[in-house]
């Protein structure tokens, strides 16, 4: 039987979100393929993390192990799964498209002499020729491309928040344990210095408020972020977030713009003030569990899918909000 094959990739011994959205992604596709759905673990003392990825109900979980591993060395990481994918012949190989996915996806793929498609937003089954259909965003946002293609394995790197997560559960994965042959001579870059880099995690926030064209001027954020510490106090985690005329503006950063270019979110509640709702940004707030919109505009499309609107100017309301909620 045909293999679907994933990259895990972990987080304190744990499989993370984005992993455990390719497994319901593998097993997505499995079910019309007919085929198993395995994962790899690649690193140094990674048994813990092979051990979770093994909760599952996958096939099996493949784990790497070699000191050059150690951390994430890209050249050792790509040869160790070009190895490993000579020697199983993976239908598929699916990888989220992560630093590391962005790293290790494309030398990979030209290794292996076959075709890839990046940041891809879903996944199907052409029921004709059994090809993989990947769909991911064109020409800057403003299409979205259907395509597929021969080779083998065929791959893909998925943008994550596109699938729910899959639930641990099922029979236990057989856990393969192998060491793949590296040198070290084959790497030739050397990393010195880990910096953590601070971004701001959109994903990670329990209501989103975003301001868009409407806002006009970059000071009148100072209102957005007055809201968010008031709502702060009493719904957990809120974060201020945009959409793409903003960023271009340079008035915010581009790890705060939400939609097809930006980031994609599903947050418990998400008020958008001032944004039209053009496909683009609707595409990356579309599965929040409340939205909110605030808009002069009366017919503006965010209305259209909005659970709750206001017909009003954003610097009349937004004041008189804030001041309610702190009393």
């Amino acid at each position: 039987m045909s293999e679907i094959l994933i990259l895990v990739e972990g987080l304190e011994g744990l499989p993370d979100k984005k992993t455990l959205e390719l497994f319901r992604a593998g097993t997505e596709l499995a079910r019309d393929l007919e085929a198993e759905v395995s994962a790899v673990v690649v690193g140094e003392k990674i048994a813990d993390l092979a051990a979770a990825a093994a909760g599952y109900g996958l096939k099996k979980v493949y784990q790497l192990e070699h000191p050059l591993l150690k951390g994430f060395q890209p050249e050792a990481w790509v040869g160790a799964l070009e190895w490993l994918c000579r020697e199983i012949k993976p239908r598929i190989l699916l990888i989220s498209h992560s630093f590391i996915g962005k790293e290790v996806a494309p030398r990979l793929a030209f290794r292996l002499q076959t075709e890839l498609t990046t940041d891809c937003l879903g996944l199907g089954v052409d029921p004709q020729d059994g090809l993989m259909i990947r769909t991911k965003p064109i020409y800057g946002g403003n299409a979205i491309a259907t395509l597929k293609g021969a080779g083998s394995p065929q791959m893909a790197t998925i943008r994550k928040n596109i699938y729910e997560p899959l639930e641990a559960g099922g029979p236990a994965s057989e856990i393969v344990a192998l060491a793949p042959p590296l040198e070290e001579s084959a790497l030739r870059v050397k990393s010195l210095k880990t910096v953590p880099e601070e971004v701001v995690e959109l994903d990670k926030a329990n209501m989103v408020i975003s301001g868009g064209r409407g806002i006009a001027e970059k000071e009148d954020f100072e209102l957005l972020e007055a809201l968010a510490r008031a709502l702060g106090k009493t719904h957990g985690k809120v974060l201020i977030g945009c959409s793409r005329p903003v960023v271009d503006k340079c008035w915010l950063s581009s790890d705060r713009q939400v939609g097809l270019t930006g980031s994609i979110i599903a947050p418990d509640a998400y008020l958008a003030i001032g944004i039209s709702g053009a496909i683009q940004h609707l595409v990356g707030m579309i599965r929040s569990k409340k939205i909110i919109a605030i808009n002069t505009d009366a017919g503006c499309n965010m209305f259209k899918v909005a659970d709750y609107g206001v017909v009003e100017d954003y610097k009349e309301l937004l004041p008189a909000l804030v001041k309610k909620l702190e009393e």
